[in-house]
């Protein structure tokens, strides 16, 4: 039971279990894709399926404990303070991929093309080499490649995703007014938005392997270029579900001008998506 002065504690609580097991087929499918395993797309299928499962059912078991009125102050702000956790986490999760792009930009390159101690390395082992960004090395791992421009589809999806970050903000305007229409509007323009943009991205990538020969085995540029927009596109999936769940609930009658902390934690993970976007776009494809 929860009460003003105790902390509702679910039982029989298996969906962490449920969805440790589906990230972990999830990835270990992602792992075995990268390295030619047969069953590989079978193993990311199942673990999918099982973390689609996961999110129906906590979100449902959820939704049904807030909106009898289970949750009292005291989980208000532990459900807030677990989100801003979570967060930080994903802030650091990019930070690391941020990380070791300006570690291979700044030292690694320069170092190989023969600045500082990197003079022996160079003319013994790869001379000839210059510092010029981007590159797929000195061995020129994957052959020729072109650059992703970033006045094109990247361009498109910035307008679009800093435009999704305006409707997102609007809706919860409306939501604070108790303004219902200008809730369900504001919301189904960010979350078509954010569909959009991952369609978008699926394009820019097909044409980036297709016709710029620009893929994972591209060297250094081609692995940071898709793992720095391949992630982000992932989240940017995860946030519009999160969204059009809300957006469900919204049409249901489902929050109040007070109680809607599930809509501002999927607002908080999205203008966390769109912060992201704007330093991939500034330092993966223009700079």
């Amino acid at each position: 039971m929860s009460s003003d002065n105790a902390y509702y504690i679910p039982h029989d609580a298996k969906w962490p279990i449920v969805g440790s097991v589906g990230m972990s087929l999830f990835l270990g499918g992602f792992a075995g894709q990268l390295n030619g395993s047969s069953m590989a797309t079978n193993i990311m299928i199942v673990g999918f399926l099982v973390l689609v499962y996961m999110m129906f059912g906590w979100f449902g078991e959820v939704i049904d404990e807030s909106e009898s009125g289970k949750y009292k102050k005291i989980e208000a702000v532990s459900f807030r303070m677990g989100m801003v956790w979570f967060i930080f986490s994903e802030v650091m999760f990019f930070a690391a991929f941020f990380g070791a792009l300006f570690y291979i930009r700044i030292y690694s390159v320069p170092w190989l093309a023969g600045d500082g101690s990197g003079a022996a390395t160079n003319e013994f082992l790869w001379g000839g080499f210059e510092a010029i960004w981007p590159t797929n090395g000195p061995g020129d791992v994957g052959g020729e490649y072109q650059k992703m421009g970033a006045w094109g589809l990247p361009a498109i999806n910035t307008l679009l995703l800093l435009t999704s970050g305006v409707t997102c903000t609007w809706a919860h305007w409306g939501l604070v007014a108790n303004k219902r229409k200008q809730l369900i509007i504001g919301l189904a323009a960010t979350v078509l938005l954010g569909f959009i943009f991952v369609g978008l991205q699926v394009l820019e990538y097909s044409h980036g392997y297709n016709e710029l020969n620009l893929t994972m085995g591209s060297g250094v540029y081609g692995s940071t270029f898709y793992m720095l927009t391949g992630f982000h596109g992932f989240h940017v999936t995860v946030g519009a579900i999160m969204l059009l769940v809300m957006l469900v609930r919204s049409i249901k009658g489902h929050f109040t001008p007070e109680n809607h902390f599930a809509f501002e934690a999927a607002a908080w993970y999205w203008h966390f998506v769109d912060v992201v976007w704007l330093g991939l776009f500034i330092f993966v494809y223009w700079l």
